[in-house]
């Protein structure tokens, strides 16, 4: 059983290293991507929109759009990378080894049903981790290194997210809610399906309610104001005090952000939890 037990890790890295090749590189292509537009495009840009007000040829907003629109898709790539783990968790991963009845055969070859469930998510949390990390670190680095060429603002969905350990608690959760799916419903399709919607509506509910999980400072004045440059508005109008507004400060980016990861790794633990659950009830 040892030997067999020893081996479940390496069994799980022949299985799907083409899924984890493909996520090696896909990380290591945003990486590039990143890098090259940092340290050549926006060079170039940067160049062109001196030409521009010094000849008055163009438009500054597009002349900046070879940088602003490319960063802005990495940034919605890395935030949204969450959706690929679920379909892989959900679809290749355990649904699957399920339908196919592999699982059920390695359970009798002395491996419990809970030892190969816990080989089956390690492997790909720590990849999870380890990609999510490293696309964190470089997109903080690109985001914050030609702000004057980017329109967006911290509060921005994909920026919000790609900006901290949140790509990587999403990650995480969908990882187990893939596996959790795949042993309710033990078909491979249906399982990515669901496990897919199951993680995208986690992210639409948690979007929405975003600016509610730190709480936000009021500014009234009778006469009109400016926000602090960063600021979050989140509402603003007039009442009988004059004019208000309801907002975020830059600094309440951190709060905001720390309190959603630990929601979603609450959420994670809470899946993790409930497939243990189900795969000892379907395994009896």
């Amino acid at each position: 059983m040892s030997a067999v037990l020893q081996g479940l890790p390496r069994t799980v890295l022949r299985l799907h290293r083409t899924a984890l090749l493909g996520w090696a590189a896909a990380v290591a292509s945003l990486t590039g991507w990143l890098v090259w537009l940092n340290e050549v495009t926006a060079g170039s840009v940067l160049d062109s929109l001196a030409r521009c007000r010094r000849t008055d040829l163009c438009h500054d907003a597009f002349t900046g759009l070879g940088y602003s629109e490319p960063t802005g898709w990495i940034g919605t790539l890395v935030s949204h990378s969450f959706l690929a783990v679920a379909a892989f968790a959900g679809g290749a991963l355990i649904g699957r080894e399920l339908e196919s009845g592999t699982a059920r055969l390695a359970w009798t070859q002395g491996v419990t049903p809970t030892r190969w469930l816990t080989a089956k998510l390690a492997l790909p949390a720590l990849a999870v981790t380890a990609g999510g990390t490293v696309l964190v670190l470089v997109y903080r680095w690109g985001w914050g290194a030609h702000r004057s060429l980017m329109g967006d603002r911290w509060s921005t969905g994909d920026v919000f997210v790609a900006r901290g350990p949140l790509t990587v608690a999403y990650g995480l959760c969908a990882l187990a809610v893939g596996a959790l799916a795949a042993l309710l419903l033990r078909r491979t399709l249906a399982a990515l399906g669901a496990a897919v919607a199951a993680t995208w509506l986690v992210d639409v509910l948690l979007t929405g309610y975003r600016a509610d999980l730190w709480p936000k400072l009021t500014r009234t004045s009778p006469t009109p104001f400016t926000l602090p440059d960063g600021a979050w508005q989140v509402d603003r109008g007039r009442n009988a005090g004059g004019e208000f507004a309801v907002y975020h400060p830059a600094s309440h980016f951190w709060p905001l952000h720390l309190v959603e990861t630990g929601v979603v790794l609450a959420l994670t633990t809470l899946a993790t939890t409930a497939a243990f659950l189900v795969l000892r009830r379907r395994a009896a």
